[in-house]
């Protein structure tokens, strides 16, 4: 896959985005800038080292910013959607600079920087409506890209040796995909598990859709499968996050809802071998102020961020106990 890199609903207050709001980042400072966007802003993304900074709008655009300690520096705009950017999501940095973009348009652009100039490389144009969510697998896997769609279903496209793709679909929620996350590569236990050195895992994902569903998929033999259906909202999902892991004897998932509520859905290394049923517990026992929507576990998968409708962030962490608590919070006038 190297080969590509050397070669080739919520939203913070228009135009301004919180400078530590990026995926998996909890600051003990925050600030915000001038995006410039025109419109709503929907999503921002920090890199893999935090250097580089990327937001999408309803205007259409991508910006790339450098960022620094107290500093921004816009890099470039892109330009090529033809409606609302819902998501933007950076791959692994051993592919290179690469970022994509899924849209209302229902298209999904992945982009490329080489020399310091940014370009669409490729574009995906196999749903028939808004692309909602874009994740990049673990890169272990290689350069593979998942995509949910208001058209019910989920691609895979995949980045192979001589530089095309290849595109798989999954028949997903029929009324509609919000949300996709993949799984960690590492297997659930290994940390605390002396045995022989790993085979591979099993690619797996996990989905959010309008049915109110959480679905477990995973590839056998080259075709995807249903594994598990979660079932535990009584609205539509808006986001699913399955949480990095560092080889620890258990497996998370964070889904949130309109229904105002979010839930952990856990599975211990035994239960993953024996093909054992997945637990389910709410993250607080009363929902929350306003429609929840989305959830970003940090890098070590330990702590927990919540996006409310009420323009609140709040960080969760569990306990010894097992029980999740809130360690902070942050809202619009931070």
């Amino acid at each position: 896959m190297s080969s590509f890199a050397d070669s080739i609903q919520t939203a913070p207050p228009v135009n301004s985005v919180p400078a530590a709001s990026a995926t998996g980042a909890i600051a003990s400072t925050a600030n915000s800038f001038d995006t410039h966007h025109e419109d709503i802003i929907h999503d921002a993304q920090l890199d893999y080292y935090g250097r580089r900074l990327a937001t999408c709008s309803s205007d259409s655009t991508i910006k790339i910013f450098e960022v620094g300690n107290d500093s921004h520096r816009l890099v470039d705009t892109l330009k090529g959607h033809q409606g609302p950017v819902w998501q933007v999501a950076w791959a692994h940095p051993k592919f290179g600079a690469v970022l994509a973009s899924g849209s209302y348009d229902a298209k999904v652009f992945i982009w490329r920087e080489y020399n310091g100039v940014w370009s669409k490389v490729m574009e995906h144009q196999s749903h028939s409506s808004s692309v909602n969510s874009v994740s990049w697998a673990p890169h272990e896997y290689g350069l593979i890209l998942a995509c949910g769609s208001s058209d019910g279903k989920i691609s895979i496209i995949t980045c192979k040796e001589d530089t095309t793709w290849e595109c798989q679909m999954i028949n997903a929620h029929g009324i509609g995909v919000n949300a996709v996350s993949w799984a960690p590569s590492v297997i659930p236990g290994s940390l605390v598990t002396a045995s022989s050195p790993q085979q591979p895992t099993s690619k797996r994902l996990v989905s959010g859709g309008c049915d109110n569903l959480v679905k477990i998929w995973r590839e056998e033999n080259g075709v995807w499968k249903e594994e598990a259906t979660l079932a535990g909202h009584s609205d539509w999902v808006r986001d699913v996050a399955w949480a990095p892991s560092i080889g620890l004897p258990a497996s998370y998932i964070a889904s949130c809802s309109q229904d105002k509520t979010v839930i952990i859905w856990t599975k211990d290394a035994s239960a993953v071998a024996t093909g054992g049923q997945w637990t389910r517990k709410p993250l607080k026992a009363e929902p929350f102020a306003d429609v929840v929507w989305r959830v970003s576990w940090s890098h070590a998968g330990n702590i927990l961020a919540v996006s409310s409708g009420d323009n609140k962030v709040s960080m969760w962490k569990e306990s010894l106990e097992g029980e999740f608590e809130q360690i902070g919070e942050a809202n619009d006038g931070m």
